[in-house]
């Protein structure tokens, strides 16, 4: 046991390292997550991976790793479950996934927001969640049609959250950021949102989208949330069990009409706005509307 060996491979500078294979990859990350490395290894690999970028099969390694040991939620009713992960939070606009959550079982779909707070200076999707009165679920749930459930990282895996917090010790984002937005935390069929916040990640993402044969929409979010931004109008793009198809083209620059959107971005000002656009005293960003059809599309093709 141990991950020295593959220290070797990957941490050989920019150059000089090598990949990883899926199993290899799966191998090593099982081992962080199941706590049976020191925390000189994780901060070795942290810093290792960062220096050399993980390629998509590396990721899917990672993913399986994961993936076979997670605590799964599951769909009541058997509609593909809506997959909406946060993890950025809010910076200078409000924190809106709870907003497309709630747009989205609107239309009869369960949904699953799973995040974590990794950053002390913004607001989370979990306070937003709390001044609407949704509470944190302590065990993977079962979701009814129309519902929407929140599940904290730790939930799903003490040791995913570990890695993740290492960001605080260490000052970087590590492998696991990218996985938290890319993985499968339910049984059976779901749709998985996710954004990238820098071009080169949606090439990365989709390939791994389209090696695990996933389900799922993948645009550029607001802030790293995975809402469109109600600014404009980004490119989406769907994978229907990995195959690639754009739903929708994006538009440069700005849109015309804007929103009215909350000027403040704490929890009780975007719980508000929030409550007042699902009661339709208040219109639905168009962008946000457009996301909401396509998740639609991908969850009933």
């Amino acid at each position: 046991m141990g991950i020295s060996q593959y220290l070797k491979e990957i941490g050989r500078g920019k150059q000089g390292a090598r990949p990883l294979g899926r199993e290899q990859a799966a191998d090593l990350f099982g081992q962080i997550l199941d706590g049976a490395v020191t925390d000189l290894e994780i901060g070795a690999f942290c810093i290792a991976m960062r220096v050399k970028g993980e390629t998509p099969q590396e990721m899917c390694g990672f993913l399986d790793a994961i993936h076979a040991r997670l605590q799964r939620a599951r769909s009541a009713g058997g509609k593909p479950v809506v997959v909406l992960p946060s993890y950025n939070g809010a910076r200078r606009l409000p924190v809106l996934t709870p907003l497309l959550a709630g747009l989205v079982a609107q239309r009869g779909l369960p949904v699953l927001i799973h995040g974590a707070a990794t950053e002390s200076s913004r607001v989370f999707v979990r306070e937003v969640l709390h001044a609407m009165d949704l509470q944190a679920s302590d065990a993977a749930p079962v979701i009814g049609d129309g519902q929407v459930a929140f599940v904290p990282t730790e939930v799903l895996h003490p040791g995913l959250k570990r890695l993740l917090d290492a960001r605080r010790a260490i000052g970087l984002r590590n492998s696991a950021h990218s996985l938290v937005k890319l993985m499968n935390p339910c049984v059976g069929p779901a749709v998985i949102v996710s954004s990238y916040t820098h071009p080169e990640y949606a090439v990365s993402m989709a390939a791994v989208f389209e090696l695990t044969h996933a389900t799922a929409l993948l645009l550029r979010g607001t802030e790293g949330e995975v809402v469109a931004d109600a600014r404009r109008l980004p490119q989406m793009d769907g994978f229907l069990q990995g195959q690639r198809v754009t739903l929708q083209e994006g538009r440069k620059g700005t849109l015309t009409e804007l929103p009215e959107l909350p000027k403040e971005v704490d929890p009780e000002t975007t719980a508000a706005y929030i409550r007042t656009v699902l009661a339709g005293r208040k219109p639905v960003p168009d962008s946000m509307a457009l996301q909401v059809e396509h998740i639609l599309h991908l969850a009933s093709a």
